[in-house]
């Protein structure tokens, strides 16, 4: 018995191939529900777990890593607070060593300055000694070359 009324060749279904396709239907998608379809949720509730786990995982290697990189910037923090504080010291020290080393300066050259005026006054009281028994002669010539006459040179006041 034919079910289309039309002439569609070997695609006309009889009503017995109907109900064979229709209980082997009904076999395969019981066989598939009852056996398989436990086994393929299984396996994808374990690859969710498994993906889920992965995630968590990745958070928490994220967190640690935040957390390493909160330490270093601390470190790194204190480290650039160290080097300023001994750059600071370094420039305080270097001030009070220029500072010394101008008080030493000074002191050398006021040294030197009063050895030097002790030096000249010395040739210089030698000089006045040296020349005092000629002051008379000395006078006298000069004397005479600004007036144009010779003068005689007094010898004893």
């Amino acid at each position: 018995m034919k079910l289309l009324p039309m002439n569609v060749g070997p695609l006309n279904p009889t009503v017995p191939d109907l109900l064979i396709g229709g209980v082997l239907f009904l076999l395969c998608f019981w066989i598939l529900a009852g056996v398989l379809l436990p086994r393929i949720k299984r396996t994808l509730e374990e690859r969710e777990a498994l993906t889920t786990g992965r995630t968590h995982e990745a958070e928490a290697i994220l967190a640690e890593a935040a957390e390493v990189r909160s330490r270093y910037e601390a470190e790194l923090a204190g480290a650039r607070h160290e080097a300023a504080r001994i750059r600071q010291q370094a420039k305080e020290e270097g001030t009070a060593a220029i500072a010394v080393a101008r008080a030493e300066g000074m002191r050398e050259r006021d040294a030197l300055l009063a050895a030097g005026a002790d030096r000249i006054a010395e040739a210089r009281a030698a000089a006045e000694a040296e020349l005092r028994p000629h002051v008379d002669v000395l006078a006298a010539d000069l004397a005479g070359r600004i007036l144009g006459e010779p003068l005689p040179a007094q010898i004893g006041h």
